[in-house]
């Protein structure tokens, strides 16, 4: 059972790397290509995966941002994200773990609560993303957010970190999560 770190491989020149985990293979890669199509100064890689821990024999680059992907739709989407979180090393949640929350559109037929995807997120302190992928628009909406989060957490964008973006996406959370 290995750990996923942040620091494991050296980061590549210009390189930003993306891993999608989630249970929805043909939306994520639908995402991962709507996020290839971005014009986008880094060069892009976007990794799949159903879940962690990821195999320890591949040789693979360093990771700047894991996006979980919930399927509201779905009760073993949320179970499968919630498994893997348990292969992240806390490291990754000092800015480079975000949740991307798809199906909140369809909320009658919602198997997973909204508020329990904003609870997890909130445990984590992460940033939770709403979005339909299965919607061209949103998912291309989307992709352009991650990529920009995505440089941010690589390093690409002079004067902003992850921890940054962090605590900027963190104040525009509902306050009734906060800390008393």
């Amino acid at each position: 059972m290995s750990v996923l770190r942040p620091q494991d491989q050296l980061p590549g020149l210009n390189t930003a790397t993306i891993l999608l985990v989630g249970t929805e293979d043909a939306l994520l890669q639908q995402l991962a290509d709507s996020m290839l199509k971005e014009d986008c100064a880094s060069t892009l890689k976007v990794h799949l995966a159903h879940s962690l821990p990821l195999p320890s024999n591949v040789n693979r680059p360093r990771i700047d941002l894991i996006v979980f992907v919930v399927n509201l739709h779905s009760k073993y989407s949320l179970q499968n994200v919630e498994e893997s979180l348990h292969h992240v090393d806390a490291t990754f949640f000092l800015g480079k773990v975000g949740f991307l929350a798809t199906g909140a559109g369809q909320d009658s037929h919602c198997s997973v609560h909204q508020n329990t995807v904003l609870k997890l997120a909130h445990t984590y302190r992460s940033p939770l993303l709403f979005c339909d992928l299965e919607v061209e628009g949103f998912r291309a909406t989307m992709a352009q957010r991650l990529v920009r989060m995505l440089q941010i957490c690589a390093g690409h964008v002079p004067g902003v970190s992850a921890l940054n973006l962090l605590s900027l996406m963190r104040s525009s959370e509902n306050p009734f999560l906060e800390d008393p």
